[in-house]
């Protein structure tokens, strides 16, 4: 038997056993698996229990005592204020949305507008429920590839309007907005009006969009197609 039989010669392979991982590096993997498994359910628990007891520490007390879960159970029931305030909050819009309850806002508001403090205020914290109320009903319309902040380096960006901007510019140039959203934190960014041709429309859909950029990259996928366009 030559040594290439038996597999001693050089002309063999030799082929080196596994790796074998410790037992400390497998269980600090195996808690870190856990952790990253745990720690997103729990989160998520706990600020939903604590968000619906503030909001039963607000809204139950409006309850007349004889009505609430308590006289009729021995023990109570949580997120009986979520069903108070969203009939509160549905009256109230229906309140306001006829002439008289107009009125009285719009009355209210000029009595408002008169407190030097109290209006800057009140004009703040109503333009960011109106902006977050209207971009939780209009949301962006593509994810698209634009090149910033010089040529050769690409970022992403939300398409929120396809219509053409008329803003002064050149005849012949077709104008789109676009947000440019800043990692990790996609509530921030830029309004960009952009040449249409230059904007490179992604065949992916807007969540995935915000979970690349949120994760930094980590979180991608293996390639960003193309949407084609329609026919």
């Amino acid at each position: 038997m030559t040594d290439n039989e038996n597999g001693t010669g050089l002309g063999s392979t030799v082929l080196l056993p596994p790796r074998k991982t410790g037992i400390m590096a497998r269980i600090r993997n195996y808690f870190f698996t856990g952790l990253v498994v745990a720690a997103p359910i729990g989160l998520t628990l706990y600020i939903t229990r604590w968000f619906i007891e503030l909001v039963d520490t607000w809204f139950v007390p409006l309850i007349p005592e004889q009505f609430r879960p308590v006289a009729f159970m021995p023990f109570d029931i949580p997120g009986i204020g979520l069903i108070v305030a969203f009939i509160l909050l549905t009256l109230l819009g229906a309140f306001t949305a006829n002439f008289f309850g107009r009125a009285i806002l719009t009355f209210a508001e000029r009595l408002v507008d008169r407190m030097p403090v109290i209006r800057s205020i009140y004009g703040a914290l109503k333009q960011i429920f109106e902006t977050v109320i209207s971009q939780s009903t209009t949301s962006f319309q593509d994810v698209g590839l634009i090149e910033y902040p010089r040529k050769g380096i690409y970022t992403i960006v939300f398409v929120t309007s396809q219509t053409e901007a008329d803003i002064g510019a050149p005849a012949g140039l077709n104008l789109i907005s676009v947000f440019l959203p800043t990692t990790p934190n996609p509530t921030s960014g830029f309004l960009l009006y952009v040449p249409r041709q230059d904007v490179t429309i992604l065949d992916m859909t807007i969540e995935e969009g915000a979970k690349l950029i949120i994760s930094a990259g980590l979180v991608e996928p293996k390639k960003l197609p193309v949407k084609l366009p329609s026919a």
